[in-house]
């Protein structure tokens, strides 16, 4: 295929070294990882954590774990030792994958130190975790502090493993796992808020169809576009519209390791400029941190390629969708204001590019297939206008099915409450589609 799946990996620093990757070549990189997963003992079913910033190799690590059938389970490399150790020792994991370290702004995170210390604590809870396999990152990026010391890069023998050693002899195929349909594809683990974190389990085929077919509709994607999704993959947006939607459709995306604020506040300006993006899904957190500089940051680029501005993560409150709606999508674009969640795999109420009104602030209807019940605190169902819960009256492709290991928690939290419904959790406030764009 001529399509590029990362049309280039964004770095840090706009001075990293930019790669891209064609589908052939992932395909010839997901081979050799797997095989080098194979050669660790590696087979279907077995967890693999992964503790990874925004490079190539973490979808390569992913997509390997899918070709053989294990199941990968990642944690966000802003997560401290203590929540990696927890993950690791709930999931079993029987392999951990990161990198030596890795910038973020102008700060080097350690990230083998901070596994080492991880997989001292699962040791102590009772689990080892066999093999650690670790990309020389650090070396190959641009320091961005003046003052910056290198630090040592902690190592164990006969665990620890460079990714580029390992790399170097292994065939550029790998016969794929048959897989069926409900057979686990990944886990994800909520932040834990309310107790113990939860292992969200996803499955191969219905996830799939769900990430693939949310992405292509809700961002009107067409051959030729260049997508952009700000996410970081440890959460489940990074899994669904980082990796497994837009690979899905064939799609050109840009992949970005930074922040909005590095070296200036212009960043994510530049790089839509830099790579002609035509899709640009991001955080009501960053849109709303980037409008207190103003507009002048924006003027600086040229955005006139944006076609679809789509927002994810939490509620967008009216004043910033305007912002994004007037100075990125100069009145333009659409906005797709997403709702989901880990547990749903994909968007569950959008709006559509072209088919639906847009409201400022509101998500708007639901997607195919989903049917979003309001009810009471009782139980009781509100028609029309009204404030209460959220909950799903019947399943979908891309929904959560148990959470690992423990299919009552599951039952529990999502269904107990109102019996005969999937329970978001969350509130919801229903009204007319009146002042709509």
């Amino acid at each position: 295929m001529s399509f590029t799946y990362l049309n280039n990996r964004e770095g840090n620093h706009p001075d990293d070294y930019s790669r891209g990757l064609t589908y052939r070549k992932l395909l010839e990189e997901v081979c050799r990882f797997a095989n080098v997963l194979k050669d660790h003992g590696v087979r279907k079913g077995d967890r693999v954590s992964i503790y990874m910033p925004m490079i190539l190799e973490l979808p390569i690590a992913m997509l390997a774990c899918a070709r053989i059938g294990a199941v990968h389970s990642i944690v966000f490399a802003g997560f401290s030792s203590d929540s990696l150790a927890e993950r690791m020792f709930d999931c079993r994991a029987k392999v951990l994958i990161t990198a030596d370290g890795a910038w973020r702004g102008e700060k080097a995170l350690y990230l083998k130190s901070l596994c080492d210390v991880a997989l001292e604590k699962v040791e102590e809870l009772g689990h080892t975790v066999e093999k650690c396999i670790v990309v020389s990152h650090l070396k190959r990026v641009t320091p961005c502090a003046e003052d910056h010391v290198e630090q040592d890069i902690p190592w164990t023998e006969d665990r620890d493993f460079w990714w580029h050693e390992e790399m170097e002899d292994k065939e550029p195929a790998c016969y794929p796992e048959w897989m069926e349909a409900e057979d686990p594809l990944f886990m994800l683990y909520t932040s834990g808020s309310t107790g113990k974190p939860k292992g969200v389990l996803h499955t191969t085929a219905g996830y799939l169809l769900y990430a693939a077919t949310t992405f292509k509709i809700v961002f009107d994607y067409k051959p030729g576009d260049i997508y952009w999704c700000t996410a970081d993959i440890g959460w489940i947006t990074g899994h669904s519209y980082v990796v497994y939607g837009p690979l899905a459709n064939g799609a050109t995306s840009v992949m970005f390791e930074g922040t909005p604020f590095f070296p200036d506040n212009d960043r994510f300006w530049a790089v839509i400029d830099k790579y002609k993006v035509t899709q640009f899904y991001t955080a009501p957190t960053a849109i709303r941190a980037l409008m207190k500089f103003g507009e002048e940051p924006v003027l600086k680029h040229n955005l006139n390629g944006l076609k679809v501005l789509g927002s994810v993560g939490e509620p967008i409150n009216p004043e910033a969708w305007l912002w994004f709606y007037r100075y990125i999508g100069k009145e333009k674009c659409s906005i797709v204001d997403t709702f989901w969640q880990t547990e749903t795999g994909g968007h569950v109420i959008t709006p559509i590019p072209g088919a639906t009104p847009m409201k400022p602030g509101s998500a708007s209807f639901p997607f195919f297939g989903v049917k979003p019940t309001l009810l009471d605190e009782s139980g009781i169902e509100i028609k029309g206008e009204g404030e209460g819960y959220l909950v799903f009256s019947q399943p979908w492709p891309g929904m959560m099915r148990t959470l690992y290991n423990n299919h009552e928690r599951f039952e529990s939290t999502y269904f107990s409450k109102f019996p005969g419904f999937y329970c978001t959790g969350d509130g919801e406030l229903r009204v007319s589609m009146h002042n709509l764009l």
